[in-house]
C-alpha cells in the first residue's frame, strides 16, 4: 500500500470523527437565531452546514471508510454504491453551491443597497436555496448509470466502477466536462470575482465615509455601519477563502487532467498523491466552517458555550430537585 493511501484511511477518519460533530453543533446553534446574524444569512449557514454534514456521511463514511476499513461489507453492492455515489456527489455540489450563493448575498448586501432590501431576506434565500438543491439533484442524476459492477458472485453485483463508455463516448465526455467546469470551476472563478468587487466597493466606501466624517465637527469614534461590515467581510473572505485554498489542489489537477488529456488512471505515484490529497483537502473543507463561526463570531461563541454549559447545568437543577 502507498504511503498516500496509509495518509488517507488516518485523515478520513479524523474528518469523519471531526466532521458529522461540528456540523451538527453549528445547525443547532445558528438555527436558534442567536447569533446576531439576519435571517437570510442564518439560513445560507444552516443550509451549508447541513450539506457539510451530508458530505461528511455520504462521501467520508459511507464511501471512503466503508471501502478502507469494512471492505465487502453490503454497501459495496452495485444498486447501493452507485446511489452512494450518487448522495455523495449532490452533497459536495450542494456545498460548494451554497458558499457561492452566501458569498452573492453578501456581495449583494455590502455592494448593492438599493436590491439589498428585496433580495436579503430570510423567504429569498429559502427559494434561492431549493431551488439550487432540485437543480443540482436533477444534474448529478446521470451519473448514477456511469458506473456498472466491478465483478458478479452468486448472481450479485459488487463494485461500483466507471462504465468503458464513461471514457470514450462524446456525450459522457462533455457531460464530465460539463459537470466539472460547473463545480468547482465555475463557483471559484465566481467567488473570486465577488471578492474582488466587494473588496473594490469597500475599499472606495471607506474612503468617502471617512471624508465626510471629517468633515462633520465634533463627530469621534467608530463608525457603526462601518464596523457592522468589517464583521460581515470577516465571516464571507473567512468561508471562502477556506474554500478556495482547500480546493485549490483538486482544481489544479482538473485542469492538469483537462488540458494534457491525460487520464487519471494512468497517473504515476507522484500524481496520484497529488490527486488524493486533492480528495483529502476537499473533503476536509467540509469540517472547517463551524470552527470559522467560532473564531469571527463572538455572539456565536457564546451560544455555543451556552450549548455546552446546558447539559451539565441541566442535570445539576435536577439533583438539587431531587434533594430538596
Amino acid at each position: 500500500m502507498l504511503p498516500i493511501q496509509h495518509a488517507q484511511r488516518i485523515c478520513y477518519m479524523i474528518i469523519a470523527v471531526i466532521g458529522v460533530p461540528v456540523n451538527l453543533v453549528a445547525i443547532v446553534v445558528l438555527s436558534r437565531g442567536k447569533c446576531g446574524l439576519s435571517n437570510c444569512t442564518t439560513r445560507y449557514l444552516v443550509a451549508m452546514a447541513a450539506a457539510d454534514l451530508l458530505v461528511v456521511i455520504t462521501g467520508v463514511i459511507l464511501w471512503r471508510i466503508n471501502w478502507y476499513y469494512f471492505p465487502g461489507s453490503f454497501l459495496e453492492i452495485t444498486p447501493v454504491c452507485c446511489v452512494t455515489y450518487l448522495l455523495s456527489r449532490v452533497a459536495t455540489d450542494c456545498s460548494v453551491c451554497f458558499t457561492v450563493t452566501f458569498t452573492f448575498d453578501r456581495f449583494v448586501a455590502i455592494c448593492c443597497q438599493k436590491l439589498k432590501n428585496k433580495y436579503c431576506t430570510g423567504r429569498t434565500a429559502a427559494v434561492v436555496l431549493a431551488t439550487s438543491c432540485i437543480l443540482l439533484c436533477s444534474k448529478n442524476v446521470p451519473y448514477y448509470f456511469t458506473l456498472g459492477p466491478g465483478e458478479i458472485i452468486d448472481n450479485v453485483p459488487w463494485d461500483c466502477i466507471p462504465i468503458p463508455a464513461y471514457y470514450t463516448e462524446p456525450g459522457w465526455l462533455g457531460f464530465d466536462v460539463f459537470g466539472m467546469v460547473l463545480i468547482p470551476l465555475l463557483p471559484f472563478a465566481v467567488i473570486l470575482l465577488l471578492n474582488a468587487l466587494t473588496v473594490r466597493h469597500i475599499l472606495v466606501t471607506s474612503r468617502v465615509r471617512k471624508g465626510l466624517r471629517s468633515e462633520r465637527m465634533g463627530e469621534n469614534g467608530c463608525d457603526p455601519e462601518m464596523e457592522s461590515r468589517r464583521k460581515s467581510v470577516i465571516l464571507l473572505f473567512t468561508i471562502s477563502g477556506s474554500f478556495r485554498l482547500l480546493w485549490l489542489v483538486y482544481v489544479i489537477d482538473f485542469l492538469y487532467y483537462s488540458i494534457k488529456g491525460t487520464y487519471p488512471g494512468d497517473y504515476n505515484v507522484a500524481l496520484y498523491t497529488f490527486q488524493q490529497v486533492g480528495y483529502i483537502l476537499q473533503n476536509l473543507s467540509c469540517c472547517t466552517n463551524t470552527f470559522i463561526y467560532g473564531v469571527t463570531q463572538s455572539k456565536f461563541r457564546e451560544q455555543l458555550k451556552s450549548a455546552m454549559k446546558y447539559p451539565v447545568t441541566s442535570i445539576i437543577q435536577l439533583i438539587n430537585g431531587q434533594n430538596n
